[in-house]
């Protein structure tokens, strides 16, 4: 039984992964299993070098190295299925960095003489070793220690994407019953000299949050009773991060829902809280310096030096090895917060609008792909006008208004939509009723126009006005599509068409003349006929999410071909746009602007494998999206 745990283990564990199975077993059978106790040194700095390959089964440790004046520079953070040990165990040199656990862990032990003959007679280990870790790992902890003003400016940035948030979190927070009243709360924060306060229910569970800002807002300036209990004031919706969440997380949620205090949980139980100081101390000048600086600009040439600044975050991430999703979502927090800047602009210098409305995007801005800046795809819902004169009256207000965030977000470095699918065309720029009648047009005639129009515009995300305006029009959507398999297979047709370029014979399908001769379009090819499929099974199972992700994770749970293939289609995902974020980095040192065309014999053995597996993936699911459809109806 140990046996076949280990090698099920295995199985799932790069570079493992990649042996036959028979490989794997005999591995499997030389492995032994060690305990290590929370904050065990396993390898030291400067120590020897490790006589073992550690795989993590169960646990974490951290990664770091101390400078020579004694600072401690953290650059990794390991967990389930990582490895420890490689470095010093391939090269025989002392060890580089220390590595400690962070909570109770257990490792897979692995000795050198069974893995260097693995190394030995296994070329598809030694290239995984080589070009996937150890240049890596290697280039990763001198950039941290040699280039600490790189990009933004202080090596501290890099800790936001590597240290997590247990680590960092505020120990023995300080809670109350949400019984007592306000002024006893207050009194508990004067004394502690403490910024916030839980709340907990009669079973010690988390009820609530009370903040000094709170204090001032609900208590101070409204001149409240202060023997009220403190539950009237508290904020009942309690935004959490898990402990083993990395620190940039906890920067994303803050962003997102625009809070200062974050509980932290481990396993379900309170650890303590962090706040935006802990985040701002522990990162210096970095996205949410970004955010800051965004929101203390009053004009359009004021936003410009900032908003350009942005992209120069994603190097930043890249060097740190961040996921491709990751950095894809920072950089969307941050550009919309450059878009609801200029709309804010907008508001001032054209006044009240005569209608609520919602500013929605779509396109990879609307699913919260966005790398570079991309072109601008956004459009305007306003509330059902009353009279033919109401209407007339917002439509003009709205169109000189979105010219002006056009033109200001071209400024910003927005490209205009080629297509002109923008909110200054009046087209796309319309009452509730108006957009529910086109979606429902285009549902109930899918010609190709309308088929290709619904694959742009189903994607929308509000991110500015009044949010009920777009909640509204998705429900409406997904109540429309309902029982729609005529509209389906006809998208279907049309997504299905769109193959990953990869032939019989698992070659790469190239340009074979023109400018980009001997290339692939990740984009087009790559992540869009991903993006289409995800999208068609989030339809049809009427999920709201516009993220390829997060469908993925909602379609695990509710569709089929998601179930067999989801875990997968997501890990192509994320490698793919990984390979186009870095070819586009490369792209512009190169040439000043970004492409998304790639030369696949430029790629490693193990690139080039992984990103045909990932394209078969691709074909596997519009396979079973055309079968599920019938030939007949996906091919009319």
């Amino acid at each position: 039984m140990l046996l076949e745990d280990t090698t099920n283990f295995l199985k799932d564990i790069p570079p493992f992964q990649f042996l036959e199975p028979a490989a794997v077993k005999a591995l499997a059978g030389k492995m032994s299993l060690e305990f290590y106790p929370q904050n065990t040194i396993i390898l030291k700095q400067d120590g020897p070098p490790s006589e073992t390959l550690l795989v993590i089964k169960k646990g974490g440790v951290k990664v770091f190295i101390r400078s020579g004046d004694g600072e401690e520079v953290l650059t990794d953070y390991r967990g389930e299925g990582d490895l420890i040990g490689y470095l010093s165990l391939f090269s025989g040199d002392k060890s580089r960095a220390n590595v400690a656990t962070v909570e109770d862990t257990m490792c897979y032990v692995i000795n050198k003489e069974t893995i260097q003959a693995l190394y030995d007679s296994e070329p598809i280990i030694r290239e995984f070793f080589h070009k996937s870790f150890v240049n890596k790992y290697v280039d990763k902890t001198f950039k941290e220690m040699h280039n600490k003003t790189l990009m933004i400016g202080g090596g501290t940035d890099t800790l936001m994407f590597t240290t997590t948030v247990g680590e960092l979190a505020t120990k023995g927070v300080a809670t109350v019953s949400k019984d007592v009243s306000i002024q006893e709360a207050a009194a508990i924060m004067s004394t502690n000299k403490i910024s916030s306060i839980v709340l907990i229910d009669e079973n010690s569970v988390p009820a609530g949050i009370v903040t000094d800002r709170d204090l001032q807002d609900k208590v101070v300036s409204k001149g409240r009773d202060t023997k009220e209990k403190v539950s009237n004031i508290m904020s009942p919706s309690l935004i959490k991060a898990e402990a083993r969440e990395y620190c940039f997380e906890a920067l994303l949620k803050m962003l997102r829902y625009n809070i200062h205090h974050l509980l932290v949980v481990d396993d379900g139980k309170l650890k303590g809280i962090i706040t935006n100081h802990d985040l701002m101390m522990l990162q210096g000048k970095s996205p949410l310096s970004f955010a800051k600086d965004i929101e203390s600009q009053f004009t359009i040439e004021g936003l410009i030096p900032v908003s350009l600044k942005v992209n120069t975050v994603v190097n930043l991430l890249l060097k740190e090895g961040v996921k491709a999703s990751n950095i894809s979502k920072i950089i969307s927090e941050l550009n919309d917060r450059v878009v609801r800047k200029v709309i804010e602009m907008a508001e001032k210098k054209f006044g009240q609008p005569p209608l609520p409305y919602c500013w929605i995007v779509f396109g990879s801005e609307g699913r919260k792909e966005q790398t570079f800046k991309t072109d601008q795809d956004n459009a305007i819902i306003f509330a059902n006008p009353a009279s033919p004169e109401e209407k007339q009256k917002a439509k003009e207000y709205f169109h000189t208004f979105a010219e002006f965030v056009r033109d200001g977000l071209i400024k910003c470095g927005f490209p205009p939509c080629p297509a002109d699918n923008m909110a200054s065309n009046p087209e796309w720029c319309q009452p509730l009723s108006v957009w529910k009648g086109y979606f429902g047009d285009w549902i109930s005639r899918p010609n190709p126009e309308a088929v290709l129009k619904s694959l742009i515009f189903f994607d929308f995300r509000p991110i500015h006005g009044d949010f009920s305006l777009a909640e509204d029009l998705r429900m409406y959507l997904i109540k429309i599509l309902k029982d729609q398999n005529v509209f389906m297979a006809k998208m279907a047709s049309v997504i299905t068409k769109n193959r990953p370029p990869l032939g019989f014979f698992k070659t790469f399908i190239v340009e074979k003349s023109g400018e980009h001769k001997d290339e692939v379009n990740l984009k087009i090819n790559g992540t869009g006929p991903l993006v289409d499929v995800v999208r068609i099974m989030a339809l049809e199972a009427g999920i709201s999410e516009t993220s390829t992700l997060e469908r993925l994770e909602k379609l695990k749970e509710v569709h089929p071909t998601a179930r067999d293939l989801g875990e997968e289609l997501a890990n192509g995902f994320e490698f793919i746009t990984l390979l186009r974020i870095h070819h586009q980095v490369e792209s512009i040192e190169k040439s000043g602007s970004p492409d998304n065309f790639l030369n696949p014999n430029k790629l490693s053995n193990l690139e080039k494998k992984t990103l045909k597996e990932s394209f078969q993936i691709i074909s596997k699911a519009q396979d079973a999206i055309a079968a599920q459809y019938g030939p007949g109806m996906v091919g009319g």
